[in-house]
């Protein structure tokens, strides 16, 4: 069984390219393989990932089998025993050059990409010890209340808990996103760039399903996927909307809070997502960066006054984080900072800070970065 995941997992990796990104590819490989166990599937998807994640090492061999082996094997090393890796190859390999000119580069933060990526689980508000007694094979956080580290084996989409909605598999950084809106039962909030709802399930969770809840996005095939998903997590104090980013807003309401969670070019997932090394480029993270500027002030107007308006990217990057907080401070009089309620990290606590920027490293999760404001009263 070990050489048929192999071999699936090198044929994904043929398929993969500059224009079919390594998980679409997978996706279209194990579609096509019939009888596959859910088991051998997640050994197939990591060992694709594990290829990108050591990419550069694996120049000199050839041919794609041979350095998909040298991958397996340069990965089962490091996890043994990272100082097996040098800092300073970690520096020359693990990202590309121009991200030192875009952003800290720490050692920490290099050794985390090289990690195996944790699946989290988000349970329903104060159920996490049930649910994990249910699921059997999961750790809870220490850090935040509603998060589970799963490690076992079965389908989680095939069990009687997840179709009951009980959990989404949802990042612990972006749990973090939806604890600092702190939404309100009974407040109206806007989820901007709601995509397949992730952060929306969040925040009506938070909210206790009462209240108002707007979802958009531009794309209407995500907001289709949003509304199954509402579905199965008996989500009914939501409305979605198709919304493209630009100044004409989908409602003329005025929103306690808004969550503006903007395309980015996604470096906080590097270690999940290690082929985006490979094809994220500074142009893009320019581009991104003027779109989330403009989101920002598109969206502000409809923030009420003394509302809140929260600011998330997956991404770390000057150009997309503190540069767009400074723009719209900048351009925004209405807005004050908002101070977030403290945070415990891994190595540190967060108090009385208005921006944070979640390291990989910090919670074992993405990076992530998160703003706040509050609209002055008149």
């Amino acid at each position: 069984m070990i050489h048929q995941v192999h071999q699936i997992a090198a044929e994904v990796i043929r398929s993969t390219g500059k224009d079919k990104p390594a998980d679409a590819a997978l996706r279209e490989v194990l579609k096509q393989v019939k009888n596959l166990a859910p088991f051998d599937a997640t050994e197939v998807a990591k060992t694709v990932f594990i290829y990108y994640r050591w990419h550069v090492w694996l120049r000199d061999e050839r041919g794609v089998d041979a350095k998909m082996r040298f991958a397996l094997r340069l990965n089962q090393r490091f996890q043994e025993s990272e100082s097996s890796v040098p800092f300073a190859e970690l520096r020359e390999k693990a990202v590309p050059a121009w991200t030192a000119e875009q952003m800290e580069v720490s050692d920490d933060w290099l050794c985390s990409l090289q990690r195996e990526p944790k699946l989290w689980l988000r349970a329903k508000s104060g159920t996490a010890e049930t649910l994990a007694q249910k699921l059997l094979a999961t750790e809870i956080s220490p850090l935040l209340p509603d998060a589970l580290i799963y490690q076992g084996e079965t389908d989680l989409f095939k069990t009687p808990e997840f179709h009951a909605g009980e959990f989404e598999i949802q990042d612990i950084a972006s749990q973090a996103v939806g604890l600092l809106c702190d939404p309100q039962p009974g407040e109206t909030w806007w989820d901007t760039c709601a995509g397949e709802g992730g952060k929306t399930l969040h925040l009506s969770d938070l909210m206790q399903n009462k209240g108002l809840l707007w979802a958009s996005d531009r794309a209407d095939w995500r907001l289709q996927k949003l509304k199954r998903r509402t579905g199965r997590a008996k989500v009914f104090n939501y409305r979605s909307v198709h919304w493209d980013g630009g100044k004409k807003l989908p409602t003329k309401t005025k929103f306690d809070g808004a969550l503006v969670d903007a395309p980015c070019s996604g470096i906080g997932t590097w270690q999940r997502n290690p082929q985006a090394r490979w094809t994220t480029t500074v142009d893009d993270v320019r581009e991104l960066s003027a779109i989330q500027k403009n989101l920002l002030a598109n969206v502000a107007p409809s923030v009420k006054p003394g509302g809140k308006l929260i600011f998330s990217v997956c991404t770390l990057t000057r150009a997309e984080t503190t540069e767009v907080v400074e723009a719209f401070n900048a351009s925004q009089p209405d807005f004050e900072p908002l101070i977030f309620s403290y945070i415990q990290l891994n190595a540190r606590t967060v108090v009385g800070a208005s921006l944070l920027t979640i390291w990989p490293q910090d919670l074992g999760g993405n990076g992530m970065f998160i703003a706040g404001w509050r609209r002055k009263k008149v």
